[in-house]
């Protein structure tokens, strides 16, 4: 029988019980006391406990949980192990917790401190670890207002008392290294404010959650064996700006779903999503926010877990085998990634420690009205350190190929969706946020060093200079930035019956006076698809032929201007109802008449864009693009040159009405016979099939200032290309 102690209960003892001491490891674990040691434990439930290592029992403190015992200090080990009965009879054996020395290297911490470590995540949150030999999970959490912390999990009934961890002075991170545990089991951080109240929380650099409403973390270990080292060697020396980039935005949990209407796993949305991507076509696919999130209906965009692939499709190596297969079937693969603001769920990031930790304690500079959420504090030194290490994460531990930022334009303002009064200046008694100016100064120098050939890619829809421009020349540093103003024009041109779209050429046109100012992506995205704006197909006037020349029309005019492209999933197809990520795309459209012909025709598109040299070697470049005639506002007829560093050309010619323009004259670059290479009112993509029988001759009559020029017929509603041959 374990003897009891008949002692009054010290208050440093009483703090252990009561699991509000801020270091444990002053008093539980291995003490010398002269030439002795002792030994104190604390463990809920034991009936019994003895050091197995010596086979000696330790004497429990009356009334208390707590046991306790001396011993020669030459006769026990530094690593001791402790054997218990449970209230049920159930024998543990396993070693105290509280016999190890502090395992996070000094350094890490000073890094952190500091805002300078890159790879943040490899000491932080919850890692398979072996001290002195011995097996375990290492956790470690930056909590710094917390009066206590402790690991709870299912190894431990989730009890705080028993794992309280030790802070390591003044960085506020805290650590414990729990023996004999490893992959698989649940856990989280119990944290006691100073205030008193006790709060569960997720793992904020947590690698695995479990799926939704649970929120416990999930200790793992990559186990996976990667075979893409033939793509990103060549991702190294990739010279996106000259090369074809054609992106399939894609939400994965409403692309496709199984015969119960159930998510799909990563590894068969792999196989599936590879087949139709290198079908159509595409260069890369860009995943909605896979980052683990609380709220379906938030497409991810709401991020809890910043460190974590959801477990809707999943786990980390099922997503990592996502990649895989996608990079050695040559398809790219970007990421969204948000570290504009974050939800207030309790489990998660807001009032973390009992603070605003992650966030501004001012609303005036902590809230997003509009979304309900909350900004990061880009000022704090371990919250830049997060969100870097984040980016660096996605780009190192899953070969993500770049990320698209989302809301830039809300991180760049102070007064972003904000009433007068409602936000604080900056230090000049500016609108514009200095510190997320150097946050993202700081991202994007970082992720290209660290990662050459990866992309960061801007939504920005403001007219913030310089926003893919090098940092060096006063640049905000992204590689590209999505071009919502030549959207948004095109749209609400597109979307006009054709009789008034005379009165609206500028709409068109006036998108060159910028185009070349930043490298450019044109979006179609998922957000002009929901929330009442209608679908692609729905957004064109007319009957049905009408809405579907038009869109093949406005199709061909995205991939023959300049810019990278993106068109987000269905609309490729035609999708008719707007896009609602509960539920699978309306894939049974495709066989059908009109549908199949709009995919064929991206499918072509794609192709032509990738096969042609002057369609995207001088997509950011103004010697890449040269208006034929750009006044023609009276027939709503557009043309234009696209010119390759090769010296190709390509002449491109739209009619935006249904009208058929029968000899109409259009100027050419050069003599010879020109190939019409593309026609998009071809019967094969269930057009009128009205066009140029393939070959055009040039005539030595100048017209809008070029040396020669012919007639064509140009279709209703249809755009064709022209290509010079010999």
């Amino acid at each position: 029988m374990t003897q009891v102690i008949k002692a009054t209960v010290a208050e440093p003892l009483q703090r252990i019980i009561e699991a509000r001491h801020h270091d444990p490891f002053e008093v539980l674990g291995r003490h010398l006391t002269g030439k002795k040691v002792e030994v104190t434990v604390f463990l809920p439930r034991a009936r019994k406990v003895t050091l197995s290592d010596i086979d000696e029992p330790l004497e429990r403190i009356e009334g208390t949980d707590l046991f306790r015992g001396k011993f020669k200090a030459t006769k026990l080990p530094e690593r001791y192990q402790l054997e218990w009965f449970d209230e049920q009879g159930a024998r543990h054996q396993q070693y105290d917790p509280y016999c190890f020395t502090p395992q996070l290297p000094d350094f890490d911490l000073h890094l952190f401190g500091e805002g300078r470590h890159r790879h943040a995540y490899r000491f932080l949150g919850a890692h398979p670890w072996q001290a002195d030999g011995i097996d375990g999970v290492l956790f470690s959490v930056w909590a710094p207002i917390a009066q206590r912390v402790s690991v709870v999990g299912d190894f431990n009934q989730w009890d705080g008392r028993t794992h309280s961890m030790r802070v390591r002075g003044s960085t506020g991170i805290w650590e414990l290294f729990i023996p004999g545990i490893g992959s698989g089991h649940f856990y989280k951080f119990e944290i006691r404010t100073h205030s008193g109240e006790i709060s569960l929380r997720s793992d904020p650099y947590g690698n695995a959650f479990q799926l939704r409403p649970e929120s416990a973390g999930i200790i793992c270990a990559e186990t996976y064996q990667w075979q893409d080292q033939g793509w990103l060697e060549s991702r190294r020396s990739f010279d996106w700006q000259h090369q074809p980039m054609s992106v399939y935005e894609v939400h994965l949990g409403s692309w496709q779903r199984d015969e119960n209407g159930d998510f799909l796993n990563y590894r068969e949305l792999a196989h599936r999503l590879c087949d139709y991507v290198q079908q159509t076509g595409f260069t890369h696919i860009e995943l909605l926010p896979i980052t683990e999130h609380p709220l379906d209906a938030s497409w991810g965009y709401q991020t809890t877990g910043y460190f974590a692939p959801t477990s809707r499709f999943g786990s980390p190596d099922d997503f990592r085998y996502f990649v895989d297969h996608l990079h050695q079937h040559g398809i790219g693969v970007i990421l969204d990634w948000v570290p504009a603001h974050f939800p207030r769920d309790r489990h998660a990031l807001a009032r973390f420690d009992g603070s605003a930790l992650y966030e501004h304690e001012d609303p005036r500079q902590g809230e997003h009205q509009d979304w309900g959420t909350l900004i990061f504090n880009f000022g704090r030194n371990e919250v830049r350190n997060f969100l870097i290490s984040s980016a660096v994460y996605w780009l190192e531990e899953f070969h993500i190929d770049g990320l698209r930022v989302d809301a830039v334009a809300s991180m760049l303002y102070l007064d972003y969706s904000r009433e007068a009064g409602d936000w604080i200046p900056n230090k000049h008694g500016g609108r514009e946020n200095l510190e997320a100016v150097d946050f993202l100064h700081e991202l994007n120098s970082v992720t290209h060093e660290l990662h050459p050939g990866s992309l960061m890619i801007a939504e920005e829809s403001t007219a913030w200079p310089q926003v893919s421009r090098p940092t060096w020349l006063g640049g905000l540093g992204f590689s590209m930035k999505w071009n919502m103003g030549w959207m948004h024009d095109s749209l609400s041109y597109m979307s006009k019956d054709p009789v008034y779209r005379h009165y609206h050429h500028d709409l068109l046109t006036f998108g060159l006076l910028y185009s070349f100012t930043e490298n450019f992506m044109l979006p179609f995205s998922h957000d002009e698809v929901v929330h009442g704006k209608g679908s692609m197909i729905n957004k064109m006037p007319g009957d049905e032929w009408r809405r579907f020349a038009s869109l093949r029309q406005l199709y061909t005019y995205m991939f023959t201007y300049p810019g990278k492209k993106l068109l987000f999933m269905g609309n490729e197809f035609g999708q008719i109802n707007e896009w609602n990520e509960a539920s699978s795309l309306d894939w049974v459209l495709t066989d059908t008449h009109f549908h199949g012909g709009l995919r064929q025709l991206v499918g072509d598109l794609n192709r032509l864009y990738r096969e042609q040299p002057a369609l995207h070697q001088l997509d950011f470049e103004s010697s890449g693009f040269e208006w034929i005639d750009c006044h023609d506002s009276s027939q709503s007829v557009l043309s234009y040159l696209r010119k390759g560093t090769d010296g190709s050309q390509l002449v491109v010619i739209l009619n935006f009405t249904p009208v058929p323009r029968e000899n109409y004259r259009i100027g050419l670059p050069q003599a010879g016979s020109y190939r019409e290479i593309l026609n998009s009112d071809s019967k094969f993509y269930a057009g009128s099939n009205l066009g140029n029988d393939g070959q055009i001759q040039a005539e030595q009559l100048p017209w809008m200032n070029q040396p020669h020029s012919t007639v064509l017929r140009l279709p209703p509603l249809g755009a064709i290309v022209l290509k010079p041959e010999g």
